[in-house]
């Protein structure tokens, strides 16, 4: 059974960091991709940054100068470092894994940008 566990959300001034973890068990070939998606408050979820199994990466705009992500394919974990925090980054943030055509969702980790 494939588990994807968030971890590293919570509170942070404007213009402050977070680092999000994620990390995948159950899971027997490493994902095509691995990435981040978010939902504020009464919008829909959008897609953050994705990192495929070569390293290519790419972000949304709205992130991409200052969200970096990265992961370790040996150990199935991908993160998202997030530098100079808005508060409209304020969102749940979710993980994601796509291995062999079937995409797999963590929990939910609540990130709030607030002074």
């Amino acid at each position: 059974q494939v588990q994807l566990v968030e971890s590293g959300g919570g509170l942070v001034q404007p213009g402050g960091s977070l680092r999000l973890s994620c990390a995948a068990s159950g899971i027997i070939v490493s994902p095509y991709a691995m990435g981040w998606y978010r939902q504020a408050p009464g919008k829909q979820r959008e897609a953050v940054a994705t990192i495929f199994e070569t390293g290519l990466a790419n972000a949304a705009d709205s992130v991409k100068s200052r969200f970096t992500i990265s992961r370790d394919n040996a150990k199935n974990t991908v993160d998202l470092q997030m530098n100079s925090l808005k508060p409209e980054d304020t969102a749940v943030y979710y993980c994601y894994a796509t291995v062999l055509r079937t995409t797999y969702w963590g929990q939910g980790t609540q990130v709030t940008v607030s002074s």
